[in-house]
């Protein structure tokens, strides 16, 4: 059966009992695009360290996510905000960082959260609401409406009570957050997060010409 499926029965089977490390396994979810982002930004840099340093010791002594800042990334359109988020994640796992993390746009988070057959839609949002470091990309790029503002206010306000870190990109200027988003959610963003204001031009397109 193996030779009629073109397999060698001969051939010695590929070793997978080799554990993979934690920053392994997080490339294989990570888009091949950012699958070698690193976080360069100063005020990036600095966050990952504040969220190192307040990890407290898990299972066998490893250094896991407890409680910590968050992080507002900032700036126009290509200007490498997605890319230091995920160079933060890579960064906190090169540094031993146990974490479970979660990444989506907010576009994404909506779609999620719109009733579909056989889905349980709560269940989603608690993942998002608990999961040690969530990724929210493209905050206030959606259409915005009351419902999204009121979705996106209870997401944020589970993560700002319990203090759980969690790295907002936006392409909205701070003084714009709270029209955008309602002033609810831009007052505990405020205080919930440190900013890395991104500058410069668009890199896709530096890049296509």
């Amino acid at each position: 059966m193996l030779a009629a499926k073109g397999i060698d029965p001969d051939r010695p089977l590929p070793d997978t009992d080799q554990p993979s490390t934690a920053l392994e396994l997080a490339d294989r979810r990570i888009p091949p695009r950012y699958r070698l982002a690193e976080a360069d930004h100063p005020e990036v840099t600095t966050w990952v360290q504040q969220v190192t340093l307040a990890c407290r010791p898990g299972p066998g002594g490893t250094p896991g996510i407890a409680q910590g800042p968050s992080l507002l990334i900032a700036g126009p359109t290509g200007s490498g905000k997605t890319h230091q988020a995920y160079g933060a994640i890579r960064s906190l796992l090169k540094a031993g960082v146990r974490l479970r993390w979660n990444k989506l746009t907010a576009t994404e988070l909506y779609a999620s959260q719109r009733p579909r057959q056989g889905t349980d839609t709560e269940r989603e949002m608690r993942e998002l609401m608990t999961c040690s470091l969530l990724v929210l990309d493209d905050l206030g790029a959606a259409k915005a409406s009351e419902w999204t503002e009121e979705l996106t206010l209870r997401l944020v306000d589970h993560r700002y009570e319990h203090l759980l870190p969690t790295i907002f990109t936006t392409n909205l200027a701070p003084g714009d957050i709270k029209n955008a988003l309602g002033d609810r959610t831009a007052s505990r963003l405020a205080e919930m997060c440190e900013r890395a204001i991104l500058t410069g031009t668009d890199r896709r397109r530096l890049r296509a010409a």
